[in-house]
């Protein structure tokens, strides 16, 4: 606050910071508790001194004596900064004060959120006291970091100073989960969740987990997130500056192993990438797998499928496909009873279509008296993921080849579902979602952790109705915690998202947000001041909320060391760190330690 005359503030303030505040000659004092506005043990103002500026998200402290306690600390975050003629009483009187003809002084004041209170003694802090701004072991008191014992970097606060998250809340110690919400294009939802990813691997948090955690990340727009371990060319001195004052290397991820679609109608399933030539791998499903283990159910993975009366049938059918397919061949195909063998996914829907069709087999099929038009629904919805699923169902393919997704192969797994149709990527994610955390379950531990990356949670864990995705999601959400099974999700609309599971998430992340959704209850956790803000947030902005910190904190992380997408995509990576995965059907494999990239065919 401006206050030469009002308050005096000047030249007190300028003598107590040559004295020093509490012993600390380098406390930067910024001005005094304003007595002209109410102060309470949760929020105070602040007058700033002649020359002194403070901007929101700042950390500012103060002190009071307290008789039979000593001195107590007040701490908090700067929330709103105003500024106004002190003297005008009319709007046009700022023009006679810029001319000087009307005196008036210029008043800076600034409202400060109190975080943290130590001791506990929770007291107002007094109008005149000395505010300044926190530095070292105080900012850490302020924002509770001196309390985390396992600490991980999350980015730069407004100060440029590292802020961090709990480690105990991300790993299922005493919380899990990451929900990412902000507008498709400028809040970096996945280049956060990628960065916190790398954090978490990077900072040594792990210690000797290090090498067995997991990430499993979906991939659903375009080719950018399969050139995590290549380095990013666009990389500047400013960022590896601010890698360094996180305590992190700026290099891409280390270990990367991409899952990607056979190309349509390609006889040797070679997988559907066009920028990146190395370190990917195809998946599919023969039609043993499809019927061995009940895959049926994800092919009508759609909110309204499980709406639909026909959902019963499909628990049905399943199981009968189980019990009375036989295999032919080593290659994936089947064959019921004497009928012809299956070789496609369209021979599969075909056999279920005439068994549905003849009466003579109608009742044995579904295994009781069905109407006629439930079954056609049923048949209708069959036909219709022909298209989708045949390039990923199959059973028509050389026999001996991996084509399952695995993340032992590598510490980050991506698995590329952009040019699958809509319906297919939602059997993929059901599907394996459903394999990992049952993998999970059958260990009974949680170590070593799996972290998952999904974005658009929205459209597998929508907040109406409800799906086999939808089920998993919130099995993930509800005891995923105590399995070692950490959900990153991300989404445009957190308000379309299933309720329990936002409500299991600890540490909640917003960039920038649509001004409609960021009046929604969801985003109850940002203070009026940080909705609002969010609005305009700039790309790289984000705040996050965390169950240790009664604030939000508002911080940016560096640009990403690892490309971003194929045109960022300089070095690739060393040939030891790409794994690979021979089929077991060539006569030479296992003849070196590792296959040479020439070997992998041209795509």
């Amino acid at each position: 606050m401006t206050i030469e005359a009002a308050n005096g503030v000047g030249s007190d303030v300028d003598g107590d910071v040559r004295a020093g505040v509490g012993g600390d000659v380098s406390a930067d004092v910024v001005g005094r508790v304003l007595g002209t506005q109410s102060a309470s043990p949760l929020s105070f103002w602040v007058g700033l001194a002649p020359g002194k500026v403070v901007q929101l998200d700042d950390v500012v402290v103060t002190r009071r004596d307290v008789p039979g306690y000593g001195p107590v600390l007040v701490a908090g975050i700067v929330t709103k900064v105003e500024a106004r003629h002190e003297g005008a009483a009319f709007d046009s009187d700022v023009f006679l004060i810029a001319e000087g003809s009307l005196p008036a002084a210029v008043v800076e004041v600034a409202e400060v959120k109190v975080t943290r209170i130590e001791p506990e003694v929770f007291v107002p802090p007094l109008p005149g006291a000395l505010a300044y701004r926190a530095q070292g072991a105080e900012r850490d008191q302020a924002l509770y970091f001196d309390v985390m014992e396992r600490r991980v970097p999350m980015g730069l606060g407004r100060d440029g100073l590292p802020a961090f998250v709990n480690f105990d809340f991300l790993d299922g110690t005493r919380g899990a989960h990451v929900s990412i919400s902000g507008v498709s294009g400028v809040a970096t939802k996945t280049s956060f969740a990628t960065f916190l990813l790398y954090s978490i691997f990077n900072s040594g948090m792990l210690g000797a987990e290090a090498a067995n955690t997991k990430a499993l990340i979906f991939s659903v727009k375009g080719e950018d997130l399969l050139f995590l371990d290549y380095d990013n060319t666009r990389l500047d001195d400013v960022a590896r500056d601010q890698y360094g004052r996180l305590g992190l290397p700026a290099r891409p991820f280390r270990s990367v192993h991409v899952f990607a679609p056979p190309r349509p109608g390609d006889p040797n399933a070679v997988p559907h990438v066009s920028a990146r030539t190395r370190g990917v791998s195809a998946f599919y499903w023969t039609l043993a797998d499809f019927v061995e283990q009940e895959l049926l159910r994800f092919v009508f993975a759609d909110a309204d499928d499980e709406r639909a009366q026909y959902s019963l049938l499909i628990g049905q059918m399943a199981a009968r496909l189980r019990a009375a397919a036989q295999p032919a061949g080593d290659s994936g195909a089947i064959r019921f009873e004497d009928g012809p063998i299956c070789r496609t996914y369209q021979d599969l829907v075909d056999f279920i279509d005439d068994r549905l069709t003849d009466e003579g087999t109608r009742v044995a099929w579904t295994g009781a008296p069905m109407p006629l038009g439930t079954i056609n629904a049923f048949l209708r919805r069959l036909r219709t993921s022909i298209r989708s699923l045949s390039p990923i169902v199959r059973g028509d393919l050389p026999p001996g080849r991996p084509h399952t997704i695995a993340t032992s192969d590598a510490q980050v797994s991506i698995v590329d579902l952009h040019n699958l149709p809509e319906r297919a990527q939602r059997f993929v994610v059901g599907v394996v979602l459903r394999g990992e955390f049952a993998r999970k379950e059958s260990t009974g531990s949680a170590r070593p952790l799996l972290f998952v990356v999904l974005d658009e949670l929205n459209k597998y864990a929508p907040r109406e109705g409800d799906s086999p995705i939808k089920e998993i999601l919130l099995d993930v959400a509800e005891r995923g915690r105590s399995l070692g099974v950490i959900l990153i999700g991300a989404q445009q609309t957190a308000s379309e998202v299933e309720r329990r599971i936002v409500a299991n998430c600890a540490v909640r992340v917003a960039g920038r947000l649509d001004p409609a959704e960021a009046a929604r209850a969801e985003y109850g956790w940002l203070p009026p001041t940080a909705r609002e803000r969010a609005t305009i947030a700039k790309p790289g902005t984000m705040f996050v909320a965390q169950p240790e910190i009664p604030v939000p904190l508002a911080i940016s992380f560096p640009f990403p060391a690892w490309a971003t997408r194929p045109a960022e995509a300089g070095n690739p990576p060393p040939t030891s760190n790409t794994p690979s995965r021979p089929a077991l059907s060539d006569p030479f494999a296992g003849l070196t330690a590792e296959a040479p990239e020439d070997d992998i065919p041209p795509f």
